[in-house]
């Protein structure tokens, strides 16, 4: 009991006992076991050997034990090793970044929608130009319609001394 006193007295900076004279101690920072074992206490269990007592054993964590978890654990330090730690970000943060993504994807959708090839740009232009040509029918008949019985008359004279010189000159 007395080297524990003195060893505890040189962890606290005493030199030596005070009782005792004499050159102090010099304790070697590899005893630092030592020191922590002689101030920490132990239980009366340790010094019996008596095998009729139980003996405390650590519980078993099922957590830690459990497949799922040690996988998650080996994934993390691998991660860790190779500098990808997990991103700690707060949940707004996270959900307005995966909105801005989203909206990037749906625009890059649309951009590849808008983009033709060079057949349907020409397709569009036909299409442009029938419908034009059917407006200026639909025009030129509402045009006749609309006008007078001896415009429709005279109209129908040209047609049909047209149709009579093609006739005779065939």
């Amino acid at each position: 009991m007395g080297q524990c006193v003195e060893i505890r007295l040189a962890v606290m900076g005493s030199l030596s006992h005070p009782l005792r004279d004499g050159p102090p101690e010099v304790i070697d920072p590899k005893d630092s076991y030592l020191i922590t074992r002689s101030i920490m206490a132990e239980p009366d269990y340790i010094e019996d050997d008596n095998p009729e007592l139980i003996r405390p054993q650590k519980l078993i964590n099922p957590v830690k034990t459990s497949r799922n978890h040690q996988d998650l654990h080996r994934e993390l330090l691998m991660n860790q090793k190779r500098g990808l730690a997990p991103q700690n970000k707060p949940e707004l943060q996270k959900v307005m970044e995966k909105r801005k993504r989203d909206q990037v994807i749906k625009q890059k959708e649309e951009e590849a929608q808008k983009k033709k090839s060079d057949l349907e740009i020409e397709l569009l232009k036909r299409q442009q130009k029938l419908e034009q040509l059917e407006l200026e029918k639909q025009k030129l008949q509402e045009e006749q319609e609309n006008a007078p019985e001896f415009v429709k008359v005279k109209g129908n004279l040209r047609r049909t001394g047209q149709e009579v010189a093609q006739a005779q000159e065939s």
